[in-house]
């Protein structure tokens, strides 16, 4: 290639260099001029018809009933349904909004909608709008299209939407048209769930029975609910949108397939907590403003440690509100980021070698009462001897069901995208464990070892330091950034769940086998009250044991270190590394019996999880490997062999000039040899591709070769090309590299 001419990817990286951060908006659109900055607080929430709107638009009769279907976890009262849908619509008609949809989150971990337009026509055919108590709450999208896992068959089109009022309908602005969207479940013909809510949702209400049975025994009266909160941590890559278009890998897998590390990754540690680059900060917090509008809480930014990597997190939520939220965050946070012509890289491993990306979900159980209980945090210590049992028991029931149900947590968060994460950089590994932080380690030790044992429960407690828990404080103990599920001072830290996934599934497995650790613990405690006539006494005894049964699941150290592999196996831990094998936990006896029983998932509905989630990932492997196999035939090879051809005609001219030493030749073989490497492996990776297409029918069977086998074969083109980048001119590479897309200059 003549040098005067500037290859594509030259040109962009000219075009990058000259560009200039652009502005963020204020909340009605407008670029930020002096004196035109409001405070959040004067906007949070305009675009969402929450608590405030409800309170000063509805009759308060309707507004407290309405309140009161929320606060309590009930359905709506279908006789204020027309009320609330009247208000509604004049709200959304007064801020320009023309169609309505019911948002729901199917099974594939993103949302849906379908756009109806208020206009309608009176009896005249005069045009009108109108929005009635039947639009409000249920819908009818096609529902054939959509992942079912065989609960279904295609010809099967019914489904229905509900909308779940915990979660206040919201106004979605895109390119200048505004849609009000009303969040909602979705379910089949038969009452069948089709989507990640529902199954969240009943999770929710079992974990609240169970809780609300265990406090009464513990002598808490005059709870009404416990209700589980979210906070999700949301990491996240912002690369320019120029190379992400040149890279068909980011574009059809959301990882880059190939590309070799740049001689400066993450080891300066440079990047984590770093100022924000003009341009990001910009495209940040726009993304922030507009989260802001519809209600989402962020209270955190920053640069993460990979470079071009950041994060961003939320003031913790109820659980299905924060899980509806993560979606808008998601969605928010792409649609922004091309404003700025930046694309938002949201899978967990989109570079290889340096940090993937999490969605760290800080859990905690709540309670609603009539009394001083309300606003309780179960995880968090109290100031009472009483009052810490309680926490105690409900640390143990959290700790049973996690080493119960470890299998299934992990089916929870099994992705193609994790795969490559976990057990890398900066994530926990397959191997599910818990960490409580030096305190209470010692003191669930203490307890099992029995310490002051003949004491009553009250003495033992102050004994082994409980009466202190009150001056505990977030920070108690240093924290484990490589632990899967840890403590944090009043909620669990589930780290291991993916960047790019909806956090519905993960959440309802941890509900789940929460319920499940706290049924186990009230039967074993009303047993123990026959023979013990102080609760408290009881109480003890019965989270001794429990403690004493969860000790394998109990792990302070290094999780990333090869010796806990080791070790976890001697505690009889499991570790699922591939996803299929993760994902068969789903269906084991186990987990059937836990789900079902439960009401969680039928029998047929947790074998659509299973089904779809196996398809999923055999969807996203064979997308890697074609698309793989498409760059290597269409960009890498042709570059390598443009630049031998180079070598070759450099080598020939040297020779008929009378040129005695002629490296040319040298290098022109070495590049061939490569060449002739990677088209070896570019065969056997088109031999797994037939392969898997003829074993599609066999789920277990396609899934497991390709998570062996196929990931082995894409290793190996990578590796080849990866050399091949590195000895091809570079002004002939076709790819963005790695250096340019994560060191924007």
């Amino acid at each position: 290639m003549p040098p005067s001419v500037a290859s594509p990817r030259r040109a962009i990286l000219q075009e990058i260099a000259g560009r200039t951060a652009r502005p963020s908006t204020t909340p009605n659109g407008s670029a930020h001029t002096n004196g035109a900055h409001l405070p959040t607080s004067s906007y949070f929430g305009c675009n969402t018809f929450g608590a405030r709107q409800m309170r000063d638009k509805l009759p308060a009769h309707v507004y407290q009933k309405l309140v009161a279907s929320v606060r309590l976890g009930k359905k709506l009262d279908l006789e204020i349904a027309p009320v609330v849908a009247q208000v509604i619509k004049e709200w959304a008609i007064s801020r320009g909004v023309t169609h309505f949809t019911h948002w729901f989150q199917p099974q594939t971990g993103l949302t849906a909608e379908k756009h109806d337009a208020f206009l309608s026509f009176d009896e005249n055919q005069h045009p009108m709008e109108s929005f009635s108590a039947s639009q409000l709450i249920q819908s009818e999208p096609d529902a054939s299209s959509f992942p079912s896992g065989g609960l279904r068959a295609t010809w099967e089109a019914r489904g229905y939407t509900a909308w779940n009022p915990a979660s206040p309908v919201f106004i979605h602005e895109v390119g200048g048209v505004r849609t009000l969207c009303i969040p909602s479940v979705f379910i089949g013909y038969n009452g069948e769930a089709l989507d990640e809510m529902t199954p969240m949702l009943r999770s929710s209400d079992m974990l609240s029975q169970r809780a609300i049975e265990l406090l009464e025994l513990l002598g808490d009266k005059g709870v009404q609910r416990v209700f589980t909160t979210l906070g999700p941590e949301q990491e996240y890559f912002l690369i320019d949108r120029n190379y992400f278009a040149m890279r068909p890998d980011l574009v059809m897998a959301g990882r880059t397939l190939v590309g070799a590390p740049p001689p400066r990754g993450q080891q300066l540690e440079d990047h984590y907590f770093g100022g924000i680059p003009e341009r990001i900060q910009a495209c940040i917090a726009e993304i922030e403003q507009e989260l802001y509008k519809l209600g989402v809480p962020i209270v955190t930014r920053h640069n993460e440690v990979a470079p071009s990597q950041f994060e961003m997190a939320p003031h913790f939520e109820e659980t299905d509100l924060g899980v509806d939220h993560n979606q808008m965050v998601m969605a928010t946070m792409r649609r922004v980021a091309l404003r700025h012509g930046l694309q938002a890289l949201l899978h967990e491993k989109p570079f290889a070698g340096i940090n993937g990306s999490g969605k760290h979900c800080n859990w905690s159980m709540s309670i609603t009462a009539d009394n001083e209980l309300d606003g309780l945090n179960l995880l968090k210590p109290g100031k009472t001897p009483h009052q810490n049992v309680r926490f105690l028991v409900f640390l143990a029931a959290v700790l049973r069901g996690v080493h119960k149900h470890s299998g299934l947590l992990r089916a929870g968060i099994a992705t193609s995208g994790n795969e490559h994460r976990l057990g890398a950089n900066e994530a926990p590994p397959a191997i599910i464990s818990v960490f409580m932080g030096d305190m209470l380690t010692k003191l669930i030790d203490g307890i099992i070892a029995g310490k002051e044992a003949s004491r009553g429960a009250e003495q033992q407690l102050i004994k082994l330091g409980v009466a202190k828990l009150p001056d505990i404080e977030k920070d108690n103990t240093d924290r484990n950034r490589t632990s899967p599920f840890a403590f944090t001072g009043n909620k669990f830290e589930f780290r291991a769940v993916g960047s790019s996934q909806s956090i519905a599934f993960p959440v309802t497995l941890l509900n789940a086998a929460v319920a499940d650790g706290l049924a186990d613990i009230t039967e074993a405690l009303k047993a123990e009250l026959k023979k013990t006539k102080s609760v408290d006494d009881a109480v003890l005894k019965v989270v001794k044991e429990s403690f004493k049964e969860s000790t394998p699941v109990r792990f302070e150290g290094n999780n990333y270190a090869e010796e806990w592999v080791t070790e976890a196996e001697k505690r009889g831990l499991p570790n699922y590394r591939r996803t299929p094998e993760a994902l068969a936990q789903l269906v084991t006896k186990q987990s059937r019996s836990l789900l079902t029983k439960l009401g969680v998932l039928t029998k047929e509905e947790l074998e659509s999880r299973y089904h779809v989630r196996m398809e999923r990932y055999i969807k996203d492997m064979l997308i890697e490997l074609y698309t793989l196999q498409q760059m290597v035939d269409t960009m890498v090879l042709p570059a390598a062999f443009t630049y031998a051809g180079q070598l070759a005609t450099s080598a020939a001219q040297a020779k008929a000039a009378g040129i005695k030493s002629i490296p040319q030749i040298d290098a022109a073989n070495e590049v061939g040899e490569l060449i002739e490497e990677l088209r070896s492996e570019r065969d056997k990776l088109a031999e797994v591709i037939e392969k898997a297409e003829h074993m599609h029918g066999d789920l277990d069977k396609c899934a497991k070769m390709l998570t062996s086998t196929g990931a082995d074969a894409m290793a190996a083109v990578r590796a080849a090309c990866d050399k091949l980048e590195l000895v091809v001119a570079d002004e002939l590479w076709p790819l963005p590299k790695y250096r340019e897309m994560l060191f924007p200059v």
